[in-house]
């Protein structure tokens, strides 16, 4: 995510947390670079433009110019400034009535159908009741890809087949939520390759009969700044509420992230991050920022990681391995925990400095061995995970033809686990005895 931004923007900070006294010119000749990273990461160049007159103001005043280290000054300042051009705090959905609408337009290809199926899991998380509504006539696969969404999640799909009046849709929709106790309706709206009249007086017809608490934009983070004069057309003409932003995980750029607000006025509350449909976040200015200026997000991992593992089976989890208990079974569990989590790759991008570390690092060769070690573990019987001592010649051969890889690397990760065992078992012994020398301490104290 804004790997190419990053980078540039991480070079230009080298010559500024190198300065020891700051003057106009050389506080100049940093903005220059970082300037010139905005530009080529598609950021409007009057949003680029302001931005370095507003830190060029902030930065050579005499709170910076007198202290201990003005570089690290100029860099928050810059990082503070980036808050503000994302938005400055996370904006998220104002839901008010009984049911709610929420109206998803947007330009054919965009991700408004994923979106939706997205959206309606994390309101279905934060404890509401939404229905998700087929309103694409237009593209046959529609109505098919959101049924398919809302089975996954595990939501009601509104759609009424063959129907091509939009507004009959939205009325029915409407009286079937109300009929069914869905307290939030998600429309999924038809879009076009190219912005046009009738699309947009269909949008604005349905957007007047349901009365939507939110109109939200649904933009390819990838195509920049032609995101930002998509949004400003759509603004127009349906006053949106507000953004969500698909495919940020693949953006190197960052141009329509960081323009998108400044040039519309209306936040981004949502980012699409990948391709399964829990990659979906409330999009957070600060945390962003972060990552941008490489500090990482270690907020949001800790979230994700809440999310994704049950503390009681942590718990239960660090018993065993205290006591020397844990079983290949055992390790196949935090294998697919750590999976829920996302790739190595995402995981490290959003850890202080993880974006350097990828640069100087491939971790494709950790995922997929990973990948190995789950199928190797799959293909053991139950009784094998729990005592690999019983793995003979013959078991190994079967293990490794079932799971498509070699002996050698069977016989690797066996070995590599039984040094992981001797670790925690040693690891045990030391915890009790420091706990027994603890007791007895306490004990001498207290006479």
């Amino acid at each position: 995510m804004f790997d190419s931004l990053s980078s540039k923007l991480q070079n230009a900070f080298k010559n500024l947390r190198g300065l020891g006294k700051i003057s106009e010119a050389n506080v100049g000749d940093s903005l220059r670079e970082v300037r010139q990273a905005l530009l080529e990461a598609d950021v409007n160049f009057k949003v680029a433009r302001d931005f370095i007159e507003r830190v060029r103001a902030k930065s050579i005043g005499q709170e910076v110019i007198q202290s201990i280290q003005p570089g690290q000054q100029i860099i928050k300042i810059i990082h503070d400034e980036l808050v503000d051009l994302l938005g400055s705090a996370n904006a998220g959905l104002e839901l008010s009535g009984n049911p709610s609408c929420v109206l998803l337009v947007g330009l054919h290809g965009s991700g408004k159908t994923t979106s939706s199926g997205k959206l309606g899991r994390l309101l279905l998380k934060h404890g509401r009741t939404p229905l998700l509504v087929a309103a694409d006539v237009y593209r046959p696969a529609a109505m098919d890809q959101l049924e398919t969404l809302g089975r996954q999640v595990g939501l009601p799909v509104y759609l009424h087949r063959g129907e091509t009046d939009v507004l009959k849709i939205a009325r029915e929709a409407l009286e079937f939520a109300r009929a069914n106790n869905r307290n939030t309706l998600i429309f999924d709206t038809a879009g076009r390759l190219q912005i046009d009249g009738p699309l947009v007086q269909e949008l604005v017809r349905l957007r007047d009969l349901i009365k939507p608490q939110e109109t939200l934009l649904v933009l390819d983070a990838a195509t920049g700044q032609e995101a930002v004069n998509v949004a400003t057309h759509f603004d127009q003409a349906l006053n949106i509420s507000g953004s969500i932003l698909t495919k940020l995980d693949g953006d190197a750029r960052g141009g329509a992230a960081l323009s998108l607000k400044a040039v519309t006025g209306k936040p981004i509350k949502f980012a699409g991050v990948g391709e399964k449909l829990e990659d979906f976040e409330p999009f957070h200015p600060e945390r962003m920022a972060s990552r941008i200026l490489g500090m990482g997000d270690v907020v949001s991992l800790v979230e994700r990681a809440a999310e994704a593992v049950n503390v009681d089976e942590a718990m239960r989890m660090e018993e065993k391995m205290r006591k020397g208990q844990f079983s290949l079974e055992d390790f196949l569990d935090q294998l697919r925990q750590m999976k829920k989590l996302g790739s190595l790759e995402s995981i490290v991008s959003m850890l202080p400095g993880g974006a350097e570390a990828l640069k100087n690092n491939d971790l494709s060769k950790q995922e997929k061995e990973f990948a190995h070690t789950e199928a190797l573990i799959c293909a053991m019987t139950p009784q094998e995970r729990r005592n690999p001592p019983i793995l003979n010649a013959k078991r190994r051969q079967r293990i490794a033809k079932g799971s498509g890889v070699s002996v050698a690397e069977l016989n690797t990760m066996l070995n590599k686990f039984a040094q992981m065992q001797q670790m925690m078992k040693k690891m045990g012994k030391f915890q009790k005895m420091m706990a027994r020398m603890g007791g007895g301490a306490a004990g001498l104290l207290k006479r």
